[in-house]
């Protein structure tokens, strides 16, 4: 079971950089800063096989902190006797992994002691809800559909064959060389025919219908209303113009990522995925809930995707005029649990209070850096150095480490033949940044590399600049703490509104860490007037960037810089310690529960096994993994919870 969570995990959610999943620290992440509005619409271009992040191939075990974290325990009853090679083999491939010491996370704020605890593979131990920009948390609590006289009767979803909607999606998606589809109306009344060409025209976006006499029998032919276009414009005609033109609604769902969930919405509805907004993407090892927007498509036929599919729900339909915006939203709220702690009740107590006190530092996690031999920040590095054969080497050069067999044949092909054409021919999957890079080798040639990245979506060429913009960040708000600790000093930088200012001599006790931000380094950012902004410098140089010159001469990877908290308070934070005997058991309800009226589980006051179920609440583009991390003072790399969890199967 475990194994499939770090094998799931592998596939680059790239949606947001979200998508590594952890044992004992499983993260849900939102990561919307860096995402343009309007962009993230390219990235279902890019599936699993891709994007793979990173590992520098550095051999250290040792956990980033000098102070004292606890081992494992010697074996978890769930597991005991169980052997497994897959796992193990699964381990000796993250040995080419990242650990959290190579992208820069090395401190912790407090000062209690570590203890171990498991968020295990199963996704229901991880919720998290949406908080909308009014401050609402979202909740899927509704499945009524809102009354309509405008929607056609329930028959048009049962009235077609199988068959003949095979032929009109056909025919919709320009599958075959018909022009026109003919459907035959048995049992022929007005109100027969009216359901069927109400059934066409709302199923299949793009169709009109018309009925026409054949040899005494009735038929209803479906032809293209114009074109090709017609297919990304739902029918505005039909639409009734007193209604919102969105339909808003609350997405529940269970180990699927966002955009996966959008092409599944999309592929049933028969629509462009493009027509569903929303404000930021939901990682796929957990259980997620959040608003989603579709223009001009009925609540009532997306609550008819509840008999269909699997692992997700829809609800809380209204209908409203504006579509949703990427980021508008104010962050999520995460209900985590841990299994299995191995923590006194007072540590337990200590860990909590210092998280809702204090903290955690703001660091990216690890799902920011990749999960393959090349960590992403690499690939940044060579871009803003403008070193195109090295970009072009690390995407698509053999790695170490767990990947699809089919990329690592594409890869042996390329290091054998250098053609992109061939290495090309190895992908079953082309959509994938491998395959698109090399697509566009083949088409630009290789003296073009610019032009042939370029084929690969701007989201997800941008993510490996802002992964060594973050690296960069991590690294250098260790070198702050250790310089200067947990206290301003003058010198820091706070914001006043967007405006970063410094802290003077005088001014100091007028501010606490909290307010201490930190550039992600860019052409407009200033540096904080103390040894960290030299540390900035030197850093850079070291990789042969000017940090006075962050222009790129290809404006897509000029870095502006922005600013970002050094320290995160969560809101909302409360917890539980649990006992329970079964490992299987879920420790409290989901909003499908509730619906379901199933009663919440009740805790015997012992049993074999301690859990600690916390709930808080996080700003956007912050990590669920760093504020786990800070409770449990453990490395969250994907390479060290795999070594620590294959030896506790062993």
């Amino acid at each position: 079971g475990f194994l499939k969570c770090f094998l799931g995990a592998l596939k680059m959610e790239t949606t947001g950089m979200t998508g590594v999943s952890l044992k004992r620290g499983s993260h849900a992440v939102e990561d919307n800063g860096s995402l343009a509005p309007g962009e993230e619409v390219k990235r279902q271009k890019v599936s699993e096989c891709c994007l793979s992040k990173g590992q520098d191939g550095i051999e250290s075990d040792t956990l980033p902190s000098s102070q004292n974290v606890p081992a494992a325990p010697e074996a978890v009853s769930a597991w005991e006797g169980k052997k497994n090679s897959d796992a193990q083999s699964f381990a000796d491939m993250m040995k080419h992994g990242l650990t959290e010491l190579d992208v820069g996370i090395t401190k912790f704020v407090s000062s209690h002691q570590g203890f171990s605890g498991i968020l295990k593979e199963r996704y229901s131990d991880f919720v998290v809800h949406e908080i909308g920009k009014d401050g609402r948390i979202s909740h899927l609590d509704d499945l009524s559909v809102p009354v309509d006289e405008e929607d056609p009767s329930e028959d048009v979803f049962t009235v077609l064959t199988a068959e003949e909607k095979q032929r009109l999606e056909e025919l919709q998606l320009f599958k075959n060389k018909e022009t026109s589809v003919a459907i035959e109306v048995i049992e022929d009344t007005k109100e027969k025919r009216t359901v069927i060409h109400q059934a066409i025209k709302s199923l299949f976006p793009g169709l009109e219908t018309k009925t026409e006499d054949r040899e005494g029998k009735k038929y209803i032919v479906a032809y293209h209303a114009a074109g090709r276009k017609a297919l990304a414009n739902p029918r505005k005609h039909s639409w009734p113009k007193s209604r919102g033109s969105y339909c808003h609604f609350v997405l529940y769902k269970e180990n699927k990522d966002t955009m996966d969930a959008i092409n599944v919405l999309s592929k049933y509805l028969r629509v462009k995925p493009n027509i569903f907004s929303y404000m930021g993407t939901k990682d796929k090892r957990a259980i997620t809930v959040q608003e989603i927007a579709v223009l001009k498509i009925t609540a009532q036929r997306l609550a008819h995707l509840n008999k269909c599919l699997m692992n997700f729900k829809l609800g809380n339909f209204s209908y409203q005029k504006n579509p949703l915006k990427l980021g508008e939203l104010q962050g999520n709220h995460f209900t985590v649990v841990l299994r299995n702690i191995t923590g006194t009740d007072e540590q337990v107590q200590q860990a909590m209070h210092s998280l809702k006190e204090i903290g955690f530092i703001n660091y990216y996690g690890m799902q920011r850096f990749g999960t393959t031999a090349v960590p992403t920040y690499q690939v940044g590095r060579a871009i803003l150095q403008n070193s195109w054969a090295e970009v072009m080497d690390l995407i698509l050069k053999p790695r170490s480490g767990a990947e699809k067999g089919y990329l690592v044949k594409c890869r042996e092909e390329w290091a054998k033949t250098k053609d992109p054409a061939a290495a090309l021919k190895k992908l079953p999957v082309k959509r994938c940044v491998e395959g698109q890079l090399l697509r566009g080798l083949s088409k630009y040639g290789m003296k073009n590399i610019v032009s042939a990245f370029g084929i690969i979506p701007r989201n997800n060429r941008l993510m490996y600049i802002h992964s060594y913009q973050s690296y960069v960040w991590n690294n250098m708000v260790s070198k702050r703490i250790e310089e200067y600790g947990l206290k301003p000093v003058p010198g820091d930088l706070v914001l006043k509104g967007a405006t970063a200012t410094y802290i003077e001599e005088g001014d100091v006790n007028n501010y606490s860490i909290h307010d201490v931000v930190m550039p992600l380094p860019g052409f407009d950012v200033i540096y904080p007037k103390h040894k960290i902004s030299e540390a900035y410098r030197e850093m850079l140089a070291a990789d042969s960037l000017d940090i006075d010159n962050m222009r790129h001469k290809i404006r897509d990877y000029s870095l502006s810089g922005a600013y970002r908290k050094i320290i995160i308070r969560p809101q909302n934070v409360s917890w539980e310690v649990v006992a329970y005997d079964d490992p299987k058991i879920p420790l409290f309800n989901t909003d499908v529960d509730n619906l379901e009226g199933k009663p919440p589980p009740v805790f015997a006051s012992e049993g074999k096994y301690k859990a600690l179920k916390m709930d808080f609440s996080l700003p956007p583009s912050t990590y669920a993994t760093m504020a786990i991390r800070e409770v449990l003072k453990m490395d969250t790399s994907i390479k060290n919870q795999t070594q620590l969890n294959t030896t506790w199967l062993r």
